[in-house]
């Protein structure tokens, strides 16, 4: 069977863990921002998920930090084109000596990349909506978040 051919699609509950197994499991996303007139922009970047937001690093003057800092809006991408997570988030920039210790420790384990590096800012992306999706029977109803909320309410 395809990646692509799932035969039935997975409950809503469901989905909602395999969003959260992505954002646990792995630790590097495709990061596309918008903020000047030469349209989009994608990255691949590591990242940290700390259970409410993403972190990650890039360049103070790159393109991604300035198209963040002219629309905070981004959308992120985890997983395969057969099992995929997309989010739509709200990017904040940190300076790299403003990140608490926890997250600068975590990013840095996840991207190899040391704690302390002149020139870069970090990323804060707090998710608004997230879709995750298996195969073609589940692009339907592929939203399980919207407005920051999880749609099917607490999992314990």
């Amino acid at each position: 069977m395809s990646p692509h051919a799932e035969s039935q699609a997975r409950t809503l509950a469901e989905r909602r863990e395999a969003a959260l197994e992505h954002l646990r499991s792995n630790t590097n996303l495709w990061l596309a921002t918008a903020g000047d007139k030469r349209g989009p922009h994608l990255i691949p970047v590591s990242y940290w998920w700390d259970g409410a937001r993403l972190t990650t690093a890039t360049s103070a003057n790159s393109r991604t930090a300035t198209n963040v800092r002219a629309q905070p809006k981004v959308r992120v991408a985890i997983g395969s084109t057969g099992d995929v997570l997309m989010i739509d988030a709200t990017a904040a920039i940190v300076p790299w000596g403003d990140i608490d210790e926890t997250a600068a420790e975590r990013y840095a384990q996840a991207s190899g990349v040391p704690r302390s590096m002149p020139g870069f800012v970090y990323l804060r992306l707090t998710p608004r909506r997230m879709q995750v999706w298996k195969g073609s029977a589940e692009f339907s109803g592929r939203t399980v978040m919207r407005a920051g909320e999880w749609l099917d309410g607490p999992v314990d």
